[in-house]
């Protein structure tokens, strides 16, 4: 992650403020990347939430209610409970890889801070130096006037 970073910095500095940092990371993530970043959005979803409640209240209904004594899935609903582990430790480490990835973009982002606030400084230190040699030149030639 550290050389994505150092890559990424680098180009923002050939680049300049013209381009989008966000713009300049996403260009850089590998299919696998956006693909966990995608998961992770459907995944922490209310819709996903809300549609997986509903499937779960589905297959309760269909395995008790509607097919009674011939339920593919009968009461403790062990192959629900099957499927539900799978999906979990499917969607775990895909989310930790998405929350990864934006932890590096959130380094990324405070580079870029940290430099534009550098270039900034050295912009006002440049503009006090002239302001100093202005007030400078201003007090001398005053004080020549009142000399002469």
């Amino acid at each position: 992650m550290n050389t994505t970073i150092r890559f990424l910095t680098q180009s923002w500095r050939r680049d300049g403020v013209r381009r989008d940092a966000n713009e300049l990371f996403a260009e850089r993530l590998t299919f696998g990347e956006r693909l966990a970043d995608r998961v992770a959005a459907i995944g922490g979803s209310w819709g996903f939430i809300i549609g997986f409640g509903l499937f779960l209240g589905l297959w309760a209904v269909t395995n008790t209610v509607l097919l009674g004594v011939r339920a593919f899935d009968p009461f403790p609903f062990i192959f629900l409970n099957l499927m539900l582990s799978m999906l979990a430790a499917l969607q775990a480490p895909i989310i930790m890889m998405s929350q990864n990835r934006q932890a590096a973009k959130d380094r990324f982002d405070a580079r870029l801070d940290y430099e534009t606030n550098l270039r900034a400084e050295a912009q006002i230190e440049a503009l006090h130096e002239k302001i100093d040699a202005l007030t400078e030149t201003v007090m001398r030639l005053t004080l020549e006037n009142k000399a002469a």
